[in-house]
């Protein structure tokens, strides 16, 4: 049986190490089921169960088994397990979102890890810690519409923690001479960096990312690198610089044959090029990018791709074509119910049957094209995006940082700001890409007043409290349990009020009916508290023998956890009353093949309010213009 189950656990880790997580649990699940009597063959069972179903993202039965493992390595005194199980709780708790939790067992793990003198678990430790930081930074960025690197002092402190964490990381595992480590903690200082607006801090460590996955032929941190880089640039300004990035990063997508970033990669390109007016080239790529989000039936992802085209139609003066990928983008965002789009859209289409002197009569809806009856195109107006304006960061504002070039601005007919998704394909690595979210637009979102209290009198409460408890005393005595008349006739179960110091009488507390008494609540008692404590004998697998018993029952003096860390503990757990507040709305359906780092709608948010600069005086009906430009390419869902 012993063998059967160890042979079971290896062929689990032998599969898991392979990638086929879903077998390699079935082995460990069988595993668990023969059990063992070994108790340390069943902890790293355990351990493994619970990285197996993480990565299948099955994070509840995760946290149940790394629970498991926690309360094991407790029993046996297991300190060096002890911490790798609270460090894989934290990065449980983490993806699950409840982000203080997970900072109190990534605190554990490094505290443990630090007292046994083991340098590679607090280098895991202090990373984990950034992760959690990080993921909290980005959670309390959505919805926050400042400009870049203005962030609330809150989001900023948290940011920068991780940040911290992330560089005493980076110091240790090149003390450890660690390089795989090294690339992952540049990773993720580039994108905390860039996170806070410090774009040449994030370029620089994004080179060094860059760097060490060539040393290491990862073409998947690779690809990650360049595209992280293609977006800091873009906020510098530099957009032929980007181009290339974002070329290199779809040539690797499609070396992988990751057709979800390779999709990325030609939104990001199409919009690049819109951005640097070359309309012809960003149109080849929002084409690509429709291809591929129509085969993954990506109908977000498809509505952005049809609503860039427009855009980019529009600007080339060629509005039939604009015109059909706008109603494209209406009836999408109509079927996913994205009211922003289809504002958007509806009021687009309204003005490109105004240009073309063209009604929603003369229009098929059943054909890729429409007729025009009889009708010249007439020009009434034009949303010019010629002049690319750009924005400034000053050197006291972002460090070292030089001045930030920006980017083009919004115009009239694209107020409407687009939601964005949530998450990104991309972002299960720990080093991978991180993103702003966009705004919450204040259509969506729906607030709870709550009514105000009244004043109240304190002796209001107390006349109500005195009237509660003379209606419901009856029903309180009838809960109480009448005690046999002792042979002497004391009556042992009332007490008088009035005689309450006559109870605390020495005589009293010695006699056969009180020992009674007290017997009967503490046998009563006892069995309560029982029901509360954690029984090692409830884990599955364990096979409880004479040879491990020892050790369960606690001769291995197993240390109990400080009161710091239950202090800790108590004081993240204030934080589940907001489990009780209503949820922000959420940001709309998913979209795999739109890259959820819209730097393009920031961009959009940030240059709004400058738009009237732009507004330019459309020709008269009788003259053509060479153009007829809109907004190029920013997101829209």
């Amino acid at each position: 049986m012993e063998a059967s189950c160890l042979e079971l656990a290896l062929e689990g880790e032998r599969l898991c190490k392979a990638g086929d997580f879903k077998g390699g649990t079935a082995f460990f699940e069988a595993a668990v089921q023969v059990g063992t009597e070994d108790l340390k063959t069943l902890s790293a069972i355990y351990s493994q169960l619970g990285n197996a179903y993480f990565y299948l993202k099955e994070y509840g039965k995760a946290l149940e088994y790394h629970r498991h493992d926690l309360t094991l390595a407790r029993t046996i005194g297991d300190r060096i397990g002890e911490g790798k199980a609270s460090g894989n709780l934290g990065n449980t708790l983490k993806v699950l979102g409840r982000y203080d939790e997970a900072a109190v067992c990534c605190q554990r793990h490094l505290d443990i890890s630090q007292e046994q003198g083991d340098k590679v678990g607090e280098a895991r430790a202090l990373y984990n810690m950034g992760n959690v930081f990080h993921a909290k930074g980005k959670q309390q960025l959505w919805g926050i519409s400042q400009d870049p690197g203005e962030l609330p002092p809150d989001v900023r402190d948290t940011l920068q923690r991780a940040t911290a964490f992330y560089e005493m990381n980076l110091s240790l595992v090149k003390e450890l001479g660690d390089r795989a480590a090294q690339g992952r903690a540049f990773g993720n200082l580039g994108n905390t960096h860039y996170l806070l607006g410090n774009f040449v801090e994030a370029i620089k460590f994004h080179r060094e990312r860059l760097s060490i996955a060539k040393e290491f032929g990862d073409k998947a941190a690779e690809r990650r690198a360049y595209s992280n880089l293609g977006n800091a640039l873009i906020f510098l300004g530099q957009f032929n610089a980007a181009t290339e990035y974002y070329r290199k990063t779809l040539q690797l997508s499609r070396q992988l044959k990751d057709q979800v970033m390779e999709a990325q990669a030609c939104y990001s390109l199409g919009n690049t090029y819109t951005l640097l007016q070359e309309y012809e080239r960003a149109i080849d790529y929002h084409l690509k990018h429709l291809l591929i989000a129509q085969e993954l039936n990506d109908r977000v992802g498809e509505g952005r791709a049809c609503w860039s085209l427009g855009n980019a139609y529009v600007s080339l003066g060629k509005h039939r074509q604009a015109l059909h990928h706008t109603r494209k983008h209406l009836e999408i965002s109509r079927e996913i119910g994205d009211r922003n789009g289809e504002l958007t859209a509806r009021m687009n289409v309204e003005e490109l049957m105004e240009v073309l002197g063209v009604k929603e009569a003369d229009l098929s809806p059943s054909e890729s094209e429409f007729k025009v009856q009889g009708a010249r195109p007439k020009f009434i107006k034009k949303a010019s995006m010629e002049s690319v304006d750009l924005w400034k960061y000053s050197s006291e504002q972002n460090g070292d940082a030089p001045d930030v070039d920006g980017i083009s601005r919004r115009s009239r007919n694209q107020l409407y700001q687009s939601s964005r998704s949530k998450s990104y394909a991309d972002s299960q690595s720990s080093d991978e890409r991180h993103w702003l979210d966009s705004p919450v637009d204040t259509d969506d979102i729906t607030v709870h007043v709550t009514p105000p209290k009244l004043a109240r009198d304190a002796s209001d409460e107390d006349c109500f409290f005195d009237l509660l408890s003379k209606f419901q005393s009856s029903r309180m005595d009838d809960q109480r349990c009448q005690l046999d008349e002792p042979p002497n006739g004391e009556n042992a179960g009332g007490v008088d009020p009035n005689t309450l110091n006559d109870m605390i009488d020495a005589s009293l507390l010695t006699s056969p009916q009180t020992e009674e008494l007290f017997d009967l609540i503490a046998s009563s008692q006892s069995r309560r508290l029982d029901d509360q404590r954690v029984s090692v004998s409830n884990l599955p697998g364990l096979r409880i023998t004479h040879n491990n018993l020892g050790h369960l029952c606690g001769e291995s003096d197993p240390q109990e956890p400080s009161d710091d860390f239950f202090n800790m503990l108590i004081k993240c757990q204030s934080s589940r009353i907001d489990d009780q507040r209503c949820s922000p709305p959420e940001g709309g359906p998913r979209a795999p093949t739109v890259p959820d780092e819209d730097f393009f709608s920031l961009i959009q948010r940030v240059q709004a309010k400058r738009m009237d600069e732009q507004r330019v005086q459309l020709p008269s009906d009788e003259q053509e213009p060479d153009e007829d430009e809109r907004e190029p390419g920013a997101a829209d869902s």
